[in-house]
């Protein structure tokens, strides 16, 4: 596994994320993120014992693009809080079906997990396990029957930006599970975590990273990449 180191230091590692890997372990029993991670410091750095690689946030495993980890539980604890108040931006391009309605807005609506399944439905805000999940997206250029938007959330729920998309009627290219009716078996999901800003948990200076994806389609016939 090759992983992209964009920014490091005794607090943070900011990270690219290949696609098709999950962020931790799981049930499929493949390699996962979090614990090359972990084994490249061990190696890079030579610590004896266990290293510590605190989870902030995740990437659903068809998603690649910017993450962030924390080195210590202190950082850790900092960017916890960061993400809960909103504070830390997540910056995506997505590449849809169809064109919105208006070419910029935000969606609010409330989402449900069926754990036992693995799926989130858009729900009724009277729904007693909805949760509120917010986006602001921009139409950045359209092509054909396809459109790429910069996608900016403003809350973290599972599976939130495909799910509202799809809800919007503008599923995202190669989403298999929220899009099947538009995509072919074996396309690599068109959503990329393209830019990450935060405050540094020790030295409090802004943090910004960016990540541009794969140059291969439908990526590259956009000219805003």
């Amino acid at each position: 596994m090759k992983v992209p180191i964009l920014y490091e230091d005794n607090h943070l590692l900011l990270v690219e994320k290949p696609v098709n890997i999950p962020v931790q372990s799981d049930k499929s029993g493949d390699q996962d993120l979090l614990s090359h991670l972990k084994n490249d410091i061990k190696i890079r750095f030579q610590k004896p014992g266990n290293v510590y690689l605190g989870l902030v946030h995740r990437l659903d495993r068809p998603v690649g693009g910017a993450m962030v980890f924390a080195k210590t539980s202190k950082a850790a604890s900092r960017l916890s809080d960061q993400v809960r108040r909103n504070s830390m931006e997540r910056q995506y391009y997505a590449v849809v079906h169809g064109r919105p309605a208006k070419k910029a807005g935000q969606l609010v609506d409330y989402l449900w997990k069926n754990t036992q399944k693995n799926i989130v439905s858009i729900v009724p805000k009277s729904h007693k396990e909805g949760k509120k999940a917010l986006l602001n997206y921009q139409v950045l250029e359209t092509q054909g029957e396809l459109s790429l938007l910069a996608v900016q959330l403003e809350t973290g729920r599972p599976h939130q930006i495909r799910v509202q998309l799809a809800g919007m009627g503008t599923p995202i290219w190669g989403d298999q599970k929220y899009g099947a009716r538009y995509s072919k078996a074996g396309q690599q999901i068109a959503l990329w975590a393209r830019s990450l800003s935060l405050e540094h948990p020790v030295k409090k200076d802004a943090v910004r990273v960016d990540s541009q994806p794969p140059q291969s389609f439908p990526w590259d016939i956009w000219s805003k990449i």
